[in-house]
Formats: structure tokens, sequence, C-alpha cells
């Protein structure tokens, strides 16, 4: 295994953008850990893991992927195969097995409100793609996070398509199966039922699992020390 320290890339999902991440990128810069915050495309399950393969190319040496919410999905494909990633973590993240989607996997337990919450519309490449309402955002997306940012993080979210929420995981060995992973999620997830996020820990017998009692889906935004401390231990260093 390489001396070098992994560099940590956060891939954000649906409805939201890299800025999502900047309170955990705050910390781990306080710990001079390299990472970065990917600009997760949102058009293709396929299409955005061979972008953030790119971006792990790009770091040119080990990394810990972070997914939150369908970025789970994503850092499940890119990190297939791929001999540069050490570790995973789900951030209230999909954590699909071969042939699921984000969509299939959001109804196998009930909970989840998402769809009452979102507008859709026509794009020109093609199908449609989503957006959360703006008068729903705060509810749905980040309950525990101030009204006013949560304003402006309604305002700045990014659509997902359609295409990439009912595709199917490529992969025949998700990355999970592989590599070890962590994971943290919130038990008032509105998008992604907590039954849901147990599972999926359970599924990938997850190194660590930590549980945000009352806490929304947005937890890497109101909650950035808990996910923070997931990723540390993915890098193997001790917050005590």
């Amino acid at each position: 295994m390489s001396e070098q320290n992994p560099t940590v890339v956060l891939v954000h999902g649906a409805f939201a953008e890299s800025a999502s991440w900047n309170g955990v990128v705050e910390q781990l810069q306080a710990r001079s850990i390299e990472v970065v915050a990917a600009a997760n495309p949102l058009r293709s399950l396929a299409g955005d893991a061979a972008y953030v393969c790119d971006v792990i190319a790009g770091v040119g040496g080990p990394v810990v992927l972070v997914g939150h919410s369908y970025g789970g999905m994503v850092i499940t494909e890119a990190a297939a195969g791929n001999e540069s990633v050490t570790g995973l973590v789900y951030v209230c993240a999909f954590a699909p097995d071969n042939g699921e989607s984000a969509l299939q996997l959001s109804g196998k337990f009930p909970g989840s409100t998402l769809g009452e919450a979102l507008a859709a519309y026509p794009v020109s490449s093609g199908g449609n793609e989503f957006a959360i309402r703006p008068d729903a955002f705060h509810h749905q997306f980040a309950a525990d996070v101030p009204a006013d940012q949560a304003a402006l993080m309604a305002a700045t979210q990014r659509p997902v398509t359609e295409a990439a929420l009912t595709e199917g995981l490529p992969t025949t060995t998700p990355a999970w199966t592989t590599l070890p992973s962590w994971f943290v999620f919130s038990d008032q997830d509105l998008n992604i039922p907590v039954t849901l996020h147990r599972f999926m820990a359970n599924r990938a017998d997850a190194k660590g699992t930590r549980e945000v009692a009352g806490a929304s889906h947005a937890l890497s935004v109101s909650n950035p020390e808990v996910v923070t401390a997931a990723i540390l231990d993915a890098l193997g260093i001790s917050t005590r």
C-alpha cells in the first residue's frame, strides 16, 4: 500500500452541489487533509461515475470516496475495480447492488416523501429532469438547517435527470463488496428512509455506522462534524 495519505473526494447527490460539503471541507482542511469536492454532473449513472473516475485519475494517488444521496450510486460504480480507491463513506446515501437504481431503492421501504416535493420538466437532451420545489425544499431536504440557508440551498440545487435516477448499477461487483465502507445517516431523512439506510449498511457489512437522531437528509450541512468523523474513520485517523 502507498505511503501517501489518501485524498478525500466528496461527491454530492441530486438537488445539491459541491458547496454542500463546505463544512466538511473546512474540518478536513483544518487537519491538513487533502480534499476535493467534485461537481457531479447528475446526467446519467454511468456517465457520472466515469467523470468521478476522471477526478480520481487527476488526483494521482489513493483516495477515499465519499458520496451523499445519489452520490452513493456514483461512488459505488466509480470505485468498482479502481485500485486508487481505499475506502468508501456513504452519507445519507444509496449503496446499490448490481441492477438497483436510486428510484427502485427509495421505494424498497416506506417513508420517502421526495416524489411529492418534486417538479419535473423536459430537457433538450431528451427525457425529464427533476428539482425540489422551492416551497418544499426546507422541509423535505434540510429541515434541521436554518430557513435562510435552506432557501439558498434551494436556489443553488443541481437538478437530476430521470434517467440518472432510474439507471440500475452497471457493475456486477459493487465497490462495497470489495472495499471497506462506513455509513453515516439520519433517522429523520425524508428522501431515503432510515430503514433503507440500516439495510444497506448491514448488507455492505459496514466497518462503522453512525445514526444521527433528529437530523435531515442534508447531513453534511447540518452535522458536518459527524460526517467528518466518519471520513476520519475511513482514513484511519483517530478523533480522540
